[in-house]
C-alpha cells in the first residue's frame, strides 16, 4: 500500500474500555493489510497500544524482558498500522498493518509460515464481497448503484462485466505515445481493473456465488500443480478432446 497511512481512531474513551488481563497486557493479532495473512500475534500494555495509535507503527510488550519495543526499530521491519479493531470482548486488538520487509525473525513473512505451498496472495476482495452482499440486501435501489444494478438482472451486470474488462484491455495496451502519458495510462489501467473487479464481485453476488467459492478453486488447482496452466485451467484443445481433464 503506497501513500501516507490514513489517521487510526480508536478514542480514549475505547482505549479505557480495553480489557487488559491481570498483568496488564492485550494479546494484538496482526494481519497483512493487503492479502488478509496473518502475520503475528504480540502482546501489548496500555502505552505500547496508544504509541501504535499515536505513531502508527506497531508496537509490543515482552513478557520475557518485560519492556517496551516497537516492531522493527533494530530490523526496519516495520509494521505500519493502517487500522485497528477490537473484538466483541474488548479484549483482543486486530492490527491491520502493512508489512515493511519480513515480519518473523527467522526471515518469514509470517510467524505462521509453515513452509507450505500457498496460492500468491497480494490482494483481499472479501471486504468489499460483504459491501456488495449489504448493499443487496439493503435493495435501496435510490442509495445505492450496487443495488440499482442487481435490479436489473443477471444479463445488465453481465454486460457491465464484459464493458469494463474491454475497458481494462484497451487501458493496458493504448500506445502512451499516443495518447496520455505512461502515468496517466498506468492510474487509468489501475481505475479501470479496480472497476472490473467490482463488478465481478457484483455478478457473483447476483448468481448468489460466494467469493470463497472461487478461492476454494483457485487453491484446489493449485494443490494440483504449481503451472500457471493449472491455475488458468488447461483450455488446450487436446485437453477439450479428453473431455477436460488436466
Amino acid at each position: 500500500m503506497s501513500g501516507s497511512a490514513p489517521q487510526i481512531s480508536l478514542a480514549s474513551a475505547d482505549l479505557e474500555r480495553l480489557r487488559f488481563d491481570e498483568a496488564g497486557l492485550i494479546p494484538m493479532v496482526v494481519q497483512d493489510v493487503q492479502s488478509g495473512t496473518v502475520l503475528m500475534v504480540g502482546w501489548a500494555n496500555r502505552q505500547a497500544v496508544a504509541l501504535t495509535i499515536e505513531t502508527q507503527r506497531a508496537h509490543f510488550f515482552s513478557r520475557s524482558r518485560q519492556t517496551l519495543w516497537r516492531k522493527g526499530e533494530t530490523s526496519s521491519n516495520e509494521l505500519v498500522v493502517r487500522e485497528i479493531a477490537v473484538d466483541c470482548d474488548r479484549d483482543t486488538l486486530l492490527v491491520r498493518a502493512d508489512p515493511r520487509g519480513p515480519t518473523c525473525h527467522t526471515g518469514g513473512r509470517s510467524c505462521f509460515d509453515d513452509g507450505l505451498k500457498r496460492v500468491p496472495s497480494q490482494l483481499e476482495l472479501g471486504w468489499l464481497a460483504e459491501v456488495v452482499a449489504s448493499r443487496a440486501r439493503a435493495g435501496d435501489a435510490n442509495a445505492s448503484y450496487t443495488a440499482r444494478l442487481l435490479a436489473q438482472g443477471v444479463e445488465r451486470v453481465a454486460q457491465k462485466v464484459g464493458e469494463e474488462a474491454v475497458e481494462t484491455v484497451i487501458a493496458a495496451v493504448v500506445d502512451p505515445a499516443r495518447g496520455s502519458a505512461e502515468g496517466s495510462q498506468r492510474r487509468e489501467l489501475v481505475g479501470e481493473s479496480a472497476d472490473l473487479l467490482f463488478h465481478l464481485l457484483v455478478l457473483l453476488e447476483a448468481k448468489q456465488i460466494p467469493l470463497q467459492e472461487v478461492a476454494a478453486e483457485l487453491r484446489k488447482r493449485h494443490s494440483q500443480s504449481d503451472s500457471v496452466a493449472d491455475l488458468e485451467g488447461d483450455r488446450s484443445p487436446s485437453a477439450a478432446e479428453e473431455g477436460g481433464a488436466r
